[in-house]
């Protein structure tokens, strides 16, 4: 409702200002019809009008532009206060499991636990932050930084071979990316966790780099040709029978159209998916040394 309110109040505003530069216009033919085409004439015209259209123009976007930077700022204090309240219990909840794990040291079913509660905390974390993520990235673009590809991958793999599920075959030398990190590792996980979904538990998943191009691979159900025309649309999943909603991979190529990362999946019925992905317009070529 709000954002319609905006829009309405938007196009109401270029509609007053057309309509005001448009007298502006009428009263700049008038004053040279009646006064004569000069130079003189047409500079002292043209610079009035210029003058009143910008102060006009300045009014319509501070009225239009003021509400928004301050519902902007509102929304970063509140990100901010969340962050700080969150944040609290999290780490009083690490800080204690870590203490108590010391004092039963002997005791493997106690500890076995304690591993959850930590395991648990991390993954809280990580929602937590990719909250926070995804409501700052609405107020403001989010800053790009340097990534170490090899070190991310093995972080995100040793988080999703904890599920004991799938192997990962990884062969990814060091390669530096420039991306909005927590952008690159949830349209990773997507990927991933696609390919372990549709595979059997028995079946390993293969990551690669090669040149600047980093594959992604399982020998899980496969497409065919129809269900990979529509493999991006919204809310669709070649299987229904599988957990989820159907957003990942539409979500996966709205991160790389953003970032100019080259997505391209080809897939066989039985046989597998292979998903391909271009990091050559965000790698960061290493300086060369005189």
């Amino acid at each position: 409702m709000k954002r319609s309110s905006h829009w309405k109040k938007t196009v109401l505003a270029a509609l007053g200002y057309f309509s005001s530069v448009a007298i502006l216009l009428s009263f700049l033919y008038w004053f040279l019809k009646n006064e004569g085409f000069t130079e003189s004439n047409f500079l002292v015209a043209g610079f009035l009008v210029l003058l009143l259209a910008a102060g006009w123009g300045y009014i319509i976007s501070a009225h239009l532009l003021a509400p928004k930077a301050e519902l902007d700022a509102s929304l970063s204090q509140l990100v901010s206060d969340i962050v700080h309240e969150l944040n609290i219990p999290l780490a009083t909840i690490k800080a204690n499991a870590a203490m108590l794990k010391k004092g039963i040291e002997e005791d493997e079913r106690s500890l076995k636990r304690l591993e959850r509660i930590e395991t648990s905390s991390d993954r809280l974390e990580r929602l937590y932050e990719e909250l926070v993520y995804s409501i700052r990235k609405e107020i403001h673009p989010i800053e790009k930084e340097h990534v170490d590809l090899q070190a991310l991958i093995a972080e995100r793999v040793e988080a999703f071979e904890s599920f004991g599920r799938n192997h990962f075959s990884v062969d990814v030398n060091s390669l530096t990316i420039d991306v909005d990190k927590i952008g690159f590792e949830k349209m990773l996980d997507n990927l991933l966790m696609n390919a372990m979904k549709y595979s059997s538990k028995s079946a390993a998943i293969t990551l690669r780099l090669e040149r600047h191009c980093l594959f992604i691979e399982d020998k899980g159900v496969g497409m065919d040709d129809a269900e990979l025309l529509k493999v991006y649309e919204r809310y669709y999943q070649s299987d229904s029978s599988k957990e989820g909603k159907g957003i990942g991979l539409a979500l996966v190529k709205a991160y790389c159209d953003t970032e100019g990362i080259e997505i391209a999946i080809s897939s066989r019925k039985g046989a597998g998916t292979s998903v391909k992905l271009d990091l050559s317009e965000v790698y960061v070529a290493e300086a060369v040394l005189p």
